[in-house]
């Protein structure tokens, strides 16, 4: 897609003494109360990836984020989502409140989606950056996580939960598990709250389900119609 090429290829200097004086917010409110007031920062790290680990796809992570995308789609830049487990459903985008004329969701995988997610992160232009890379190594988020304090943009990765036992050099990691409950694992600036944070309603009771898999069974090779979110081919290297 030519609008997100284009943004991508206007790519912002990072400097290192700008970050060191920048006297800006270093975090991002959630939207979840509970999980905020958990937080040693209260939110989000702003330029840092930030990785959720559960036992599948569609386990709640799309309820977790919204909240934030809702508030930053269309007003920081486009939220782009990387080897979503299906085509993302715009209803239930809308529902939520997310612009979805600033959404672009890039059907690759394997190493072209570690590539995406990277070069996506570092451009600068992204409001923030969704990934569901289930094969990247502590090596790949590692790079990522530079790539993400380089394009000072906010990215969240979705790796399974066997990976839990793994080292992760990412800023915040939380573990999700069914009725939209999660623990921190691993948190930036502070030591892990104990126990289980309930962050929003159980999947199903209303949008905090993740309702991005359901057109792949009935429309495999169907793009979402009726202004949903944009699909981009990714570029040549």
């Amino acid at each position: 897609m030519s609008g997100l090429e284009t943004l991508l290829d206007s790519r912002r200097v990072w400097r290192a003494q700008e970050i060191a004086t920048d006297s800006g917010p270093t975090t991002l409110a959630t939207g979840h109360a509970a999980l905020d007031a958990a937080l040693p920062g209260h939110g989000w790290p702003r330029d840092a990836v930030s990785e959720l680990l559960s036992g599948g796809a569609g386990s709640g992570e799309l309820g977790l984020l919204w909240p934030l995308l809702s508030r930053l789609g269309g007003e920081a830049g486009p939220v782009v989502l990387i080897a979503p487990p299906g085509v993302p459903y715009p209803a239930a985008w809308r529902r939520a409140g997310v612009a979805l004329a600033q959404c672009y969701w890039l059907d690759v995988g394997g190493r072209e989606a570690l590539w995406a997610t990277e070069q996506s992160l570092r451009a600068g232009c992204c409001a923030a950056v969704v990934a569901w890379l289930p094969q990247a190594d502590a090596r790949a988020l590692r790079r990522l996580q530079i790539a993400s304090a380089s394009g000072e943009t906010p990215g969240f990765v979705h790796r399974p939960l066997g990976r839990a036992s793994e080292a992760s050099p990412a800023a915040l990691r939380l573990r999700l598990h069914p009725g939209a409950e999660l623990e921190v694992l691993k948190c930036r600036g502070g030591r892990p709250p104990s126990g289980r944070i309930r962050y929003g309603r159980p999947a199903g009771e209303s949008m905090t389900s993740d309702p991005v898999t359901s057109r792949r069974r009935d429309n495999p090779r169907g793009a979402p119609t009726q202004a949903g979110i944009a699909r981009a081919a990714p570029r040549e290297r």
